[in-house]
């Protein structure tokens, strides 16, 4: 469906759940950017976006507070095991008890994955007095009082709590499996609001009947239906194990800020040729000059591009009156201003220059 719609669309928006594969980005014959409405990207295929000229956009930070505070949360519930005496009054049981409730101060937290969300809630959980550790497999400087382990192993080693937060690369497919839970600290607590497939949900139901682990906290799943309605899990049932559909950035406050921040950038990238936080790009930003035109080219990353550009601005007695050149290892972006009028025979000069993917003039 989204093949046949797509031909003459300059802006596509989609969310998590939208495939932009390569069939899609063939059949888009006009498509100037994607703008992705969530923190994922790997729905779209990025490097055939970006040979194609495509820019993609996301919203890397604009739920980073909300899936801190929903981890804050868990641990603390978790820890107090709230969970199962809220089931029990439910179920019309009063049962009053100190044992297994804890408090979280003193307590030491792993967090696997110290990217914004990871740092967020080392912050939040020194502040209620935790102990953080940290692994990351990129060097990263420690926040307060924050710990880096070496190795995963002891990171699970020394934690009472871990909670995962890393990203959506295949290879972290059960990135916590029968061996790392044999790891952990006996009774301690597993939270995931990362990636579904990252956690081996066998091994991780195994470790909670066994009392391997004293609880867990799941947002995400290996396999997520496309909509509301019935699900299944080997979770479902076992005590001390929060459950939630996939909640972690979803609150109004995340919303909105999603909402805000991928069009502006989207709007940005058609008015002014900025690039700046996409994901499959070269990142430039070239400021807006006065009495001037700008012409946006993107062509694949080849010895001699840029001279051939300007030569054919020379050849016109065109001046250039701003410049910015960035390249990855597979396309060049040029954001040029001139400083006079120009004619069409320029245009089509440069959209004949070799290797180019994209030619276009904003003003």
């Amino acid at each position: 469906e989204l093949i046949k719609k797509i031909k003459g669309v300059h802006v596509l928006g989609i969310r998590s759940k939208t495939q932009v594969t390569q069939k899609v980005l063939d059949a888009a014959n006009k498509l100037l950017v994607v703008g992705a409405f969530c923190i994922g990207t790997t729905q779209i295929d990025l490097e055939y976006a970006k040979k194609k000229g495509i820019v993609v956009f996301n919203a890397p930070y604009s739920n980073t507070r909300s899936v801190v505070e929903l981890a804050i949360g868990e641990i603390i519930m978790l820890t107090r095991s709230i969970f199962p005496r809220s089931t029990e009054i439910h179920a019309g049981s009063w049962q009053k008890t100190a044992a297994g409730s804890r408090e979280v101060r003193g307590k030491n937290l792993g967090i696997v994955g110290y990217g914004n969300i990871g740092k967020q809630l080392s912050i939040l959980a020194e502040a209620m007095g935790m102990r953080v550790y940290y692994y990351d497999v990129e060097d990263s400087l420690a926040l307060g009082n924050a710990k880096k382990c070496g190795t995963l192993e002891d990171l699970l080693n020394v934690s009472d709590v871990v909670t995962l937060h890393i990203d959506d690369n295949p290879a972290n497919k059960n990135f916590i499996g029968e061996r790392e839970i044999n790891q952990m600290r006996d009774g301690a607590l597993l939270v995931n609001l990362s990636r579904g497939f990252v956690v081996d949900i066998q091994a991780l139901a195994k470790a909670l009947k066994d009392g391997k682990l004293g609880g867990a906290a799941i947002d995400v799943y290996p396999d997520e239906p496309a909509s509301n309605g019935e699900f299944k899990t080997e979770l479902q049932g076992l005590d001390n194990v929060i459950l939630t559909p996939h909640i972690g950035g979803s609150t109004e406050e995340a919303q909105r800020d999603i909402a805000e921040f991928v069009p502006n950038k989207i709007m940005n990238y058609i008015n002014t040729g900025n690039t700046v936080d996409a994901v499959n790009f070269p990142n430039i930003r070239l400021p807006k000059q006065n009495k001037s035109h700008r012409f946006l080219h993107i062509h694949k990353n080849m010895p001699g591009i840029m001279a051939k550009i300007n030569a054919v601005l020379a050849d016109y007695d065109l001046n250039i009156s701003g410049q910015y050149l960035s390249t990855d290892s597979e396309v060049g972006y040029v954001i040029t201003d001139l400083d006079k009028e120009y004619n069409k025979d320029v245009i089509k000069a440069l959209r004949k220059v070799e290797n180019t993917i994209k030619f276009r003039v904003l003003y």
